[in-house]
């Protein structure tokens, strides 16, 4: 067939934006042969009667094939639409169609066009993937070998369906997944209302529309955005762009049910972790997984899918045939056509047969921003030693702590601000790991939030954010039996108040990192408790709901900031370049 019909990375096909492979080459893979068919508003019916919506794109001929599966909440009717917003993640058709799979882009119940009520990651949303997944086996164009593709929520789709065990469903490629419904919507006990009230403010509005999406203005809107030189500019497309148009329809009037109930359900009646919370929950259910799946995210996604990915890998690492990437800036860009070469070495051999090269090597491949090439490992985190950096009084960040290190550092919580910072490197420092601020403080009030940023600051004072933490002082009870420095920490399900104007120990999380610090960088630490205020630098852009008292809070010298340090990991049997 024609090359300019097909998506890919041969001459003469229309090229996709974003890397494609983790640095291996592959072989054996699918040749693009086929043309696109596309059926619209296909009904998939559920057990409970309730009838779903998907548009299915397959290949132009009468030999069954197998099917690759998006489903999510977001427009199926735009998934090809070429638009650099987070909703555009269910994959590229005229980059699997042409190579031998079906595409099926299904709505979830409640939105645009399916039935029912969209019930947000629930016990509900888990029955109705499986219903999908059996239905699209039976199917006579699919030889009954299924798939699931797609980032973002098609991603945390993914991981829900495979908990429940369909028997067709042979493989997935889940990148940018979450696996709790509680840490999607907070982080450690604060409210992530800056993504999560324009989020869900956003899906009320599309939520109704069904034939809205097909109209021609989409179709030329299509057009526009498929021009070369438009969508090169995507290439490098952020998510703090994309939540700052959710921001602007936030406020615009939208249906109560269940929309509102919703945004009370997280934001307000369910503080901590609870049985409403439970049913959001795939942690304690990833067990069930006995599938082949491939995991990934990129290291700049700190606020969402960066810790989601790494705790699903922590529930997964034991399982055969699971494998873990780890992208650098822009490994994921909108709309999602990344990696799809990566992904089609994976669906190749697991739906196809074919001897493609995806089990070679060790299971884990990364970048490590700062350096050149892909790195290998065995396991995760690599190995590396935790280095404690002080605190002192007098704003540096360092290993020694003497005299100048006696006295605290006060700011007031509704707009202050502290910050550590190194003395410049005399050596490259490679960060790789698991770290934790170990926060000793105290605040005039009973409850308080505690926002840390850590970031990277070259010569000339650019500063690179590398990695955020954060905890509502409520919810600082940890199980610590589980929870070793170096390894992820393990929140307790109740509040206590703080003592007033006591010193409390806290143990802040970081989500883990990847870093090489140059020789001649630093690192500065930066401790705030209201991320919503001018001057704060939030990573892509997510805030939080302050927590409501004012305070000041005083950070005491005896505190201690451990970053995991991995020495060996630039050796040249560790590197490979790409």
């Amino acid at each position: 067939m024609p090359t300019t019909h097909v998506a890919g990375v041969e001459p003469g096909q229309r090229p996709l934006n974003g890397p494609q492979t983790t640095g291996r080459d592959y072989r054996n893979l699918s040749d693009a042969e086929f043309g696109v068919r596309r059926e619209n508003d296909v009904r998939i019916p559920t057990r409970d009667g309730t009838v779903l919506l998907a548009d299915v794109y397959r290949p132009d001929t009468d030999r069954p094939v197998p099917a690759l599966v998006a489903a999510a909440p977001y427009p199926r009717q735009i998934q090809d639409l070429g638009a650099p917003t987070g909703i555009i993640e269910a994959g590229i058709s005229d980059f699997w169609v042409p190579r031998g799979y079906a595409h099926v882009i299904v709505n979830l119940r409640g939105m645009c066009g399916s039935e029912g009520t969209w019930t947000f990651f629930d016990s509900q949303e888990r029955l109705d993937l499986h219903d999908i997944v059996e239905w699209v086996a039976e199917q006579p164009w699919c030889d009954g070998q299924v798939g699931m593709i797609g980032i973002s929520y098609y991603a945390m789709a993914m991981l829900a369906a495979a908990v429940e065990r369909p028997p067709h469903l042979a493989a997935i490629f889940p990148f940018h997944a979450t696996i709790s419904g509680f840490e999607f919507a907070n982080h450690n006990g604060l409210y992530s209302s800056g993504f999560m009230d324009s989020w869900l403010s956003a899906l009320a509005l599309v939520a109704p529309r069904n034939r809205a999406f097909r109209s021609p203005l989409v179709s030329l809107v299509r057009r526009v955005l498929a021009l070369p030189r438009v969508h090169r500019r995507f290439a490098t497309f952020n998510g703090e762009a994309a939540l700052a148009g959710l921001e602007k329809v936030q406020h615009l009037p939208h249906a109560e049910h269940p929309w509102d109930d919703l945004l009370r359900a997280c934001g307000q009646e369910h503080p901590v972790r609870d049985a409403w919370w439970d049913d959001r929950e795939l942690v304690h259910r990833l067990a069930a997984i006995d599938i082949p799946v491939y995991l990934g995210t990129e290291w700049t996604n700190v606020p969402m899918h960066l810790p989601g990915t790494l705790a699903a890998w922590e529930q997964l690492a034991d399982k055969p045939n699971v494998r873990l990437a780890l992208l650098g800036d822009h490994g994921l860009p909108w709309p999602w056509e990344s990696m799809h070469v990566e992904a089609l070495a994976w669906f190749d051999h697991w739906l196809k047969g074919r001897d493609t090269g995806t089990l070679d090597g060790p299971p884990i491949r990364y970048v490590l921003p700062g350096a050149d090439g892909w790195r290998t490992a065995e396991e995760w985190p690599p190995t590396a030693d935790l280095t404690e950096l002080a605190l002192q009084a007098d704003g540096r960040l360092a290993p020694d702590h003497g005299a100048d290190t006696a006295g605290d550092r006060s700011y007031d919580s509704a707009y202050g601000r502290l910050s550590w910072t190194t003395t410049p490197l005399s050596e490259d420092l490679d960060v790789l790991g698991h770290g934790e601020l170990a926060l000793t403080a105290a605040s005039t009030a009973t409850d308080t939030g505690w926002i840390v940023l850590l970031e990277d600051l070259a010569p000339d004072g650019t500063a690179t954010p590398v990695t955020q933490g954060w905890l509502r002082a409520a919810l600082r009870e940890v199980d610590e039996a589980a929870s070793a420095p170096g390894r992820p920490i393990l929140p307790v399900r109740r509040a206590a108040p703080i003592p007033i104007g006591e010193p409390v120990d806290y143990r802040i999380p970081l989500v883990p990192t990847a870093r090489r610090f140059a020789a001649g960088h630093r690192v500065r630490l930066t401790v705030t408790s209201d991320d919503t205020v001018p001057g704060s630098r939030p990573m892509l852009g997510f805030t939080h709901t302050p927590v409501a008292t004012t305070a000041t809070n005083t950070v005491h010298a005896t505190s201690r900031l451990l970053l995991p340090v991995a020495p060996s990991i630039t050796t040249p049997e560790n590197q490979e370049r790409s």
